[in-house]
């Protein structure tokens, strides 16, 4: 492709978007450049500190039931406090606890302050998804989600490598860098953020009531969507809990783990933004079958993996997956949120992930120590298989998208409208066809 081609194909991919919303991007891409404990707790404890692969699952699962117990407040919180004051408060409360648990010895206190860690990093995630889908336009959303996807494994791309090294010399080290790189994130929201949650008149809340998290669990289709969520994050969790421990018992380093799982980064960064292009305005019900297969079956060749090449390898296979996946299932979650409850939608779709966080690491820690890692790498692609399924089968009959996804609002604070009534039937959960 010529010079200039692309330089116009990276303009469009990057214009029309509010600044509010590259703030928000820089401050993605900060947090993760400080990345460090959720990729290599499971080596801290295990090669550094000489617990037990089941233990390692044990403290990762506590992490991860600190996500399910934040979700649905942060969700809440997010809705009721605002976007701005929810990210305030768990940033900073992420990097105070980052930092403690550097210092922590005892395995009760690593695996108490490991419970906190999880419990803060995950309540930012609701607020996130809801100010980004409230600044940007509906038709950008895919490729804004993109971007923000980008950011995210730009950062890691970067952060894995050098982390890597920097778990050879001094773990505490990695902690104490991911505490302030949060801090910075909490700095950037409290200075360049605004407000961004709906304004709501008493017309509008006459019009659209207020959305509670029973209305959520009875929206029959986003909770399906919520559940096949679960599966396709327990797949990819197996990158941060399963794969390090494997190749650790295998005989890796951190080192060779860093590299191998930059590969994940890296391929991200070349080809999020073109293959969303590629992938916008294409049938979603396709793309999500398509990368639950290649997540399943990526890590399901694994199994076959006995070099730093070939589990590389294995990485670009459902590094791919990711790529299809995340602009898609998460501009699907927005498509069926209400405007005024995006926060609590936006808190129960960051449940699923949380929840997967919670199994993930006591599934890879027990099948690795009872049967083997083969073991764990065939059940990735079965769960892969069941979750291909289950789009293709819950997307079928879904409604043409349009402008009543909840949104339509452009600038940091929409402006109130009233909506008219075939928007309200559809952002109102259980009015059609199932959203």
């Amino acid at each position: 492709m010529p010079l200039a081609a692309l330089r116009r194909a990276a303009k469009d991919s990057v214009s029309g978007l509010p600044r509010a919303f590259w703030w928000l991007w820089i401050s993605t891409l900060v947090n993760r450049l400080g990345a460090f404990v959720a990729t290599f707790m499971a080596l801290y404890l295990t090669l550094d500190r000489g617990y037990s692969a089941t233990y390692a699952g044990l403290v990762a699962a506590l992490h991860g039931l600190g996500g399910v117990v934040s979700s649905l407040g942060a969700g809440v919180m997010t809705d009721r406090l605002g976007r701005r004051p929810t990210l305030l408060i768990a940033q900073t409360s992420t990097a105070l606890s980052v930092a403690l648990l550097g210092f922590m010895k005892d395995p009760l206190a690593i695996a108490a302050v490991a419970f906190l860690v999880g419990m803060a990093s995950n309540a930012s995630r609701p607020a996130v998804q809801a100010m980004m889908a409230d600044i940007v336009r509906p038709e950008d959303r895919v490729r804004a989600f993109s971007l923000n996807y980008w950011a995210i494994n730009l950062g890691f791309a970067i952060s894995s490598t050098g982390a890597g090294f920097i778990a050879e010399f001094s773990y505490l080290a990695g902690f104490l860098i991911e505490a302030v790189m949060t801090l910075v994130c909490a700095i950037v929201v409290f200075v360049k953020l605004p407000e961004s949650r709906p304004v709501r008149t008493a017309q509008e809340k006459a019009a659209e009531p207020d959305v509670g998290l029973g209305a959520v669990l009875r929206d029959g289709r986003f909770m399906g969507v919520v559940g096949l969520s679960f599966l396709i994050a327990l797949i990819f969790q197996q990158g941060s809990v399963g794969l390090p421990v494997a190749m650790g018992e295998a005989g890796f380093t951190p080192a060779d783990y860093g590299m191998a799982i930059a590969v994940n980064g890296v391929l991200i960064v070349a080809l999020q933004i073109p293959v969303t292009r590629f992938i916008e305005h294409r049938d979603p019900q396709r793309l999500l079958v398509v990368s639950a297969l290649l997540a399943g079956y990526g890590f399901g060749l694994t199994a076959f993996a006995g070099s730093i090449g070939v589990f590389a390898l294995t990485v670009c296979v459902w590094t791919l997956a990711e790529i299809v996946n995340a602009p898609t299932q998460t501009g699907l979650v927005v498509r069926l949120s209400p405007l005024h409850g995006r926060g609590r939608y936006q808190g129960m779709y960051t449940l699923s992930w949380a929840v997967a966080a919670l199994v993930a690491p006591l599934m890879s820690g027990f099948v690795i120590d009872r049967f083997g890692a083969e073991w764990l790498w065939g059940t990735c692609a079965v769960i892969g298989t069941v979750a291909a399924l289950g789009y293709w089968s819950l997307m079928r009959g879904l409604p043409a998208e349009g402008d009543g996804d909840g949104g339509g609002t452009v600038g940091v604070v929409p402006t109130p409208t009233v909506p008219a009534p075939d928007a309200v039937a559809d952002r109102v959960p259980g009015v059609t066809g199932g959203s």
